[in-house]
């Protein structure tokens, strides 16, 4: 039995409009969650199609015949990496779509298989966590005909490069995104993160990463209080609280958590020390806001932790990824001998998903206006968004 796929039915009159301005294909991502659990039916849930922004220069490459072997791989990569910045925990990237003319059908499958492996491979090196042994390997890749408008649903296993096509059911569904289940919860930040005097200076982005891999295992080890309980991670997370049936209004059931970071790690009392010459050091300091969805149908306590914990650990690496990116443009790579300098990272945002109970996420620069935002919530997200419904979570970052 292969994969389900649960499709908000708005996502069907996204693609079917897309399909109309076909020339002579469009690509995109599918955006939503993997249901964990082992027993059948194996359902993930698609609550977003993207389509990958136009380049400008393509108008001009339209010219020629039209072939698969010109699409930009890199374009559409660097695509999936800028919209999983935008994702809050446990939504993510869950495969490609094609939509092309039928004489670029027979050649869709396997620029859409390429394409699941290049998407994959570029997300797993931003990450700082590691994926849970039952975690769903399966994306999907999903190539329909501009012409017959034909749906052709497959799912590959990405942790296999030589891994075949296996058939997957597309299944459009009415109110899909209107119940899910929010966690939320505030972490205190203050990291310090030394700078050897053997390491090069410059480096800074490297010293950042490697003192956030190391805060991301305190992360992990922590305890998660959901509503102001310790709750046993195989229970049901909506135990005891009233669900909400037959009712297809966006809702949300919101969990409050707390995270309690051990004060010292490893199980050994007994510790060696280490003493090493720094020229300096980095300090994070702040409180910042993380947000996870879970689907309501039946979901376990350990999924909704986990979940949380990715969006604590990717919200503070993606702000570190933006802050030097930003450097970069504006200052070169060359760095002052400075004192002290202070940097502020972008405050996050939430903006909600059309017709939906779920909110996506993205980061702003205090100086940066609210209609750049807008802006890239249109580029990345084909999602015009109102500035009135842009909600800034939290106060000013170091």
């Amino acid at each position: 039995m292969g994969r389900t796929y649960l499709v908000e039915e708005g996502i069907g009159q996204y693609l079917t409009e897309l399909s109309t301005k076909v020339k002579p294909y469009v690509t995109g991502l599918l955006i939503g969650q993997v249901s964990v659990g082992f027993a059948p039916p194996q359902r993930d849930y698609v609550i977003r199609a993207v389509r990958t922004p136009p380049k400008e220069q393509q108008q001009e490459e339209s010219l020629g015949p039209p072939k698969l072997a010109s699409l930009d791989e890199e374009w559409i990569t660097t695509h999936a990496c800028q919209v999983s910045r935008m994702l809050p925990g446990g939504l993510l990237v869950l495969g490609v779509f094609m939509i092309a003319t039928p004489e670029l059908a027979k050649d869709g499958q396997n620029a859409l298989r390429k394409l699941i492996f290049s998407v994959e491979k570029s997300l797993i090196k931003r990450r700082l966590w590691k994926p849970a042994e039952e975690e769903v390997s399966d994306r999907a890749a999903l190539q329909i005909c501009s012409a017959t408008k034909k749906v052709v649903c497959r799912t590959y296993d990405v942790q296999d490069p030589k891994s075949s096509a296996k058939p997957a059911d597309w299944k459009y569904q009415s109110a899909l995104t209107a119940s899910w289940v929010a966690l939320g919860c505030t972490v205190n930040v203050n990291i310090h993160i030394p700078l050897l005097a053997t390491s090069p200076n410059h480096d800074l982005e490297k010293n950042t990463k490697n003192g956030l891999n190391r805060w991301s295992k305190q992360i992990e080890d922590s305890v998660f209080l959901i509503n102001g309980q310790v709750k046993d991670e195989d229970t049901e997370l909506l135990e005891g609280q009233k669900k909400f049936r037959g009712n297809t209004q966006p809702s949300t059931q919101f969990s409050d958590v707390k995270v309690l970071t051990q004060l010292c790690q490893g199980a050994s009392p007994r510790s060696t020390a280490t003493v090493q010459v720094c020229s300096g050091s980095i300090n994070l300091r702040g409180a910042v806001k993380c947000r996870a969805y879970i689907h309501s149908n039946k979901p376990k306590v350990k999924e909704a932790i986990q979940a949380l914990k990715r969006d604590i650990i990717n919200t503070l690496s993606d702000r570190c990824e933006i802050l030097f990116e930003d450097l970069i443009l504006n200052e070169g790579p060359q760095k002052k001998n400075v004192g002290r300098e202070y940097h502020v990272l972008p405050q996050r945002l939430f903006v909600p998903v059309a017709g939906s109970s779920v909110m996506l996420s993205d980061y702003k620069f205090g100086d940066e206006a609210t209609g750049e935002i807008q802006e890239r919530f249109v580029e990345m997200l084909d999602q015009p968004v109102q500035a009135e419904d842009m909600h800034i979570a939290e106060d000013i970052s170091t």
